[in-house]
């Protein structure tokens, strides 16, 4: 009997000790790196992420096709609007945001690639430990995406997404200097003088995505 107990109790420990599919804390704030296959994009971006509101902040720099950029955007998920937000001369560029917001987590039928330390294993703090996921989504035009996302082990703070579609090719994302929780919850509100910003539909033009944000 005592051999069943210590068995079992063995096998628990195993299954404790395999990754588990996780999500992403609700509130956090940092930055992140976009970059394509192809060359043609690389940007840099402070974030500030709210899935509990589902609204997101991107305030980002960068190249696509040669060409710098910069571009402020708010959006608003739950409110299903996005907001250029430009504040050199204070004005506001209102559009439909008629995508379904995804949270911050590695889904349920993800396949774990594996589990390494980041850095170095030789002494305390050298490394931290973080977990690959890849697997495929669903996108609106019956088409898929294919994704392999790295996490930390403890927390499920996002490392890195690398994401395809026919489209797109390879693009991946790094998150840095993350932390948990919301720096300055003002970020996620539109400034006053959006508030008379009249929605903006332009016939033909599709809309807009999170990936799509880095290839203006």
């Amino acid at each position: 009997m005592k051999a069943l107990v210590l068995f079992v109790c063995l096998s628990a420990g195993c299954l404790a000790q395999r990754p588990q599919q996780c999500r992403s804390p609700p509130l956090l704030t940092g930055s992140l790196s976009v970059s394509t296959q192809s060359e043609k994009l690389m940007a840099y971006a402070k974030y500030n992420y709210d899935a509990l509101g589902r609204r997101i902040r991107l305030q980002e720099f960068g190249q696509y096709k040669n060409q710098t950029f910069y571009f402020d955007v708010l959006l608003l998920y739950n409110l299903g609007v996005m907001y250029s937000i430009n504040y050199e001369n204070n004005t506001c560029c209102k559009k439909p945001l008629n995508v379904d917001f995804h949270p911050l987590e590695i889904p349920r039928d993800a396949g774990l690639l594996g589990q390494v330390v980041l850095g170095g294993s030789s002494g305390p703090g050298q490394g931290v430990l973080v977990n690959s996921w890849a697997g495929t989504l669903k996108m609106k035009n019956a088409t898929a995406a294919k994704y392999i996302s790295t996490v930390t082990e403890f927390g499920c703070i996002p490392v890195s997404t690398l994401f395809h579609t026919d489209r797109s090719g390879w693009m991946i994302t790094s998150f840095f200097n993350n932390v948990i929780g919301l720096v300055d919850p003002q970020q996620l509100i539109p400034p006053p003088f959006c508030k008379g910003a009249r929605l903006v539909e332009e016939d033909g033009e599709e809309p807009e995505t999170f990936f799509s944000l880095f290839q203006k």
